[in-house]
């Protein structure tokens, strides 16, 4: 059963950020500069650090009130938003604002729009456009507008905001009750899906969320790992790297069945097997078996190996 959309508390609007980094010193001194500048304030930033090498020396060279908090354990950016957050919430802001470390607000301005929109439209999650670092006049998520997908930005800047519509968990800002209400970014994910999955707890939860389409972060596109087949009717996504592939695969099917989704299920057994023979990269099909039927099994999940 769908429950209630929550009440919103009176108060000010505190906003704590919870970012994860892994061996990007320079993307985080980038996105540490940027939050620096931001017109409204921060009150703390809770930063987790997987890495193997401690960012210590990014975080001592910034400004503002940084959380540092090293984890020995690679956590993934599931397990290290998860961090984050709980210690973004201890902080005692309102909202948090959830940024990976190969992403940045584009402009001073961008969390002063987010929490507008928040309280013009009333929303328990409201999020930027992500735009391109490499062209940000396109994005790095397909959005579906009308039933056609576009990353045009200069098509969705003038809508001004999309109600129903998110990417996370580039530049989210959550009400901290959202937490209490669904749970934190489950950590078995590990990388990849753990987005799908919150987005799928927030709907069934009935928040209200969208996405300002004149404020944005960038982030690094993934386009190259998008195969359009089938017109474009079917996007199966091909990541690069051993690891990364078994997760997604692994994670998709895992996600089919955990919401019953033969939407889902049909695109990706229709879809990358078509793929991977049109390639004739049979390897590669045997790959996406493996992690598929681990997924609907339930099995596969863990780190990857040391």
């Amino acid at each position: 059963m769908t429950e209630q959309p929550m009440q919103h508390p009176q108060g000010t609007d505190t906003v704590a950020v919870a970012a994860v980094t892994y061996d990007r010193h320079e993307e985080l001194a980038q996105l540490l500069r940027s939050l620096a500048v931001q017109t409204a304030p921060i009150r703390t930033i809770a930063l987790v650090d997987s890495g193997t090498r401690p960012a210590t020396d990014v975080v001592q060279a910034a400004d503002g009130a940084i959380h540092y908090l090293r984890s020995e354990a690679n956590l993934g950016g599931a397990g290290g938003f998860a961090f984050a957050i709980l210690a973004a919430i201890a902080s005692g802001a309102r909202w948090v604002w959830l940024m990976d470390d190969d992403g940045h607000p584009e402009d001073e301005r961008c969390l002063t729009e987010l929490l507008r929109a928040a309280h013009e439209h009333d929303l328990d999650i409201v999020c930027p456009l992500v735009a391109a670092t490499s062209d940000p006049s396109r994005l790095s998520f397909n959005f579906r507008i009308r039933g056609l997908p576009t990353n045009d930005r200069a098509s969705l800047e003038p809508l001004g905001f999309l109600p129903d519509m998110v990417h996370f968990f580039n530049g989210a800002l959550v009400r901290t009750e959202v937490f209490s209400t669904i749970g934190l970014p489950d950590m078995k994910f590990f990388i990849r899906g753990d987005e799908v999955d919150f987005l799928a707890r927030v709907r069934k939860a009935g928040l209200k969320y969208g996405t300002v389409t004149t404020v944005a972060v960038r982030h690094p596109a993934t386009w190259a790992e998008m195969k359009p087949i089938f017109g474009g009717f079917i996007t199966p996504v091909i990541p690069e790297g051993e690891f990364k592939r078994f997760s997604y695969f692994r994670n998709r099917a895992y996600l089919a069945r955990k919401y019953r989704s033969l939407r889902w299920f049909g695109a990706d057994v229709i879809g990358f097997p078509y793929y991977f023979l049109t390639q004739r990269d049979l390897t590669g099909l045997r790959a996406w078996f493996r992690a598929y039927s681990a997924g609907l099994r339930g099995t596969g999940f863990g780190p990857p190996p040391s």
